[in-house]
């Protein structure tokens, strides 16, 4: 069970990290963009740590409260669930 969750929070980390990524570059291009609802998604469901890399990798989103709130928050809920879970 472990070895499953360390690869969905591998990829689900790198998918976020890639989408952020994403729509930082249509944000500059001035085309169509990631819904903010798909971007927070991402962090709740185990992507937060590559979500609050790539907001500072790419300083996208870094202005919006919603973001610099509910993305380390994710991080954090799931760090202490999983430290709760695997103890």
């Amino acid at each position: 069970m472990t070895d499953t969750l360390f690869i969905y929070l591998v990829v689900i980390n790198f998918i976020a990290f890639l989408v952020y990524g994403i729509d930082k570059y249509k944000a500059i291009k001035k085309k169509w963009r990631i819904p903010e609802s798909t971007l927070i998604a991402l962090a709740v469901v185990g992507g937060g740590l590559g979500a609050f890399l790539a907001m500072k990798a790419f300083r996208h989103k870094t202005q919006h409260v919603k973001f610099t709130v509910l993305v380390p928050l994710s991080l954090v809920l799931w760090v202490v669930g999983l430290m709760f879970c695997l103890l």
